[in-house]
């Protein structure tokens, strides 16, 4: 017995301000549900830009409460459809205090949950330590109508603790919004090296715990804040695209383009993860008793 589930990963290219984001999703949604989607994924901080390029204080005007606008947006798009949406938002949830966060709606655009995005990163041209605080809701699957969804957000994607962890909640799936890229500057050889690497890291979390994995990635190329004047498109970021579905053996089910937008589709078979597990037990065969120094920082 199978229980199939039609997925859709909206692929995307920042339209310039939150209005023109919002409308573009809304589009690609419908065009989602009417394919058969049931479950639809959001590329990370789908609203706008990539503002992380630069440290501005007056990016934080861009953060929203949740609940708030966006969300009630969010809300009514996946009731009208039908589809369970998740969505991924700068949440502002204090003065000076504020989170990289992923939003899910039920099919009957119930608010199902969030989680805020645990491992933020603070390397050349993604500058997201200044913007966002650690998450604090830990690693906890929000239930939906569609199943069991551990929700984690691109840099989380690097950490095979946060994927166990959602497994052992009893995830059906993993799925993490993203927006990763290539700096215009690097190799070819390089910026193949990167991609792959994040292609594997992903397939890796889906074989060591028997799930799916749908990875949705922005697409195109988004200029520095601080490029110079005249600059010849050599500074910024060229985000990958290459957004996927993998199964519970880290076989690529669906994959996209590295340079459009599109809507991927994608039929998952929920029940194969437990019969993976059932030849591969690597729950089973784990030694935790042997695992304490997993919370240390480093072996001196």
């Amino acid at each position: 017995m199978s229980r199939l589930l039609k997925v859709a990963l909206v692929q995307e290219t920042n339209q310039g301000d939150a209005e023109a984001n919002l409308a573009r999703i809304e589009e690609r949604v419908a065009e989602a549900a009417a394919a058969g989607a049931r479950l639809v994924l959001l590329q990370e901080l789908h609203n706008g830009p990539y503002f992380c390029q630069h440290q501005s204080v007056d990016e934080f005007d861009r953060a929203e409460p949740v609940p708030g606008p966006s969300t009630e947006r969010l809300s009514r798009l996946a009731k009208q459809h039908g589809v369970v949406l998740v969505g991924s938002l700068f949440e502002r949830r204090a003065p000076g205090l504020a989170h990289n966060t992923a939003v899910v709606f039920d099919a009957d655009g119930r608010f199902a949950g969030k989680y805020r995005k645990m491992h933020i990163p603070d390397d050349p041209g993604f500058n997201e330590k200044f913007y966002f605080t650690p998450g604090d809701l830990g690693f906890t699957p929000i239930d939906t109508s569609v199943g069991r969804l551990g929700v984690l957000v691109c840099w989380d994607q690097w950490y095979p603790e946060a994927a166990r962890l959602m497994a052992l909640a009893g995830a059906e799936l993993l799925l993490y919004p993203t927006a990763i890229g290539w700096d215009p500057r690097d190799t070819q050889a390089e910026k193949e090296r990167q991609r792959m690497a994040w292609i594997l890291s992903h397939r890796g979390h889906a074989v060591a715990n028997g799930l799916p994995v749908l990875a949705c990635n922005r697409t195109g190329f988004e200029a520095s804040p601080l490029a110079p004047q005249g600059d010849d498109g050599r500074h910024g970021i060229r985000f990958w695209g290459t957004s996927f579905v993998c199964g519970p053996q880290g076989e690529i089910l669906a994959e996209a383009s590295h340079d459009a937008a599109e809507v991927l589709l994608c039929e998952i078979d929920l029940d194969r993860g437990e019969a993976v597990r059932r030849i591969w037990p690597f729950l089973r065969d784990r030694r935790i008793d042997a695992y304490g120094d997993l919370t240390k920082r480093f072996r001196d």
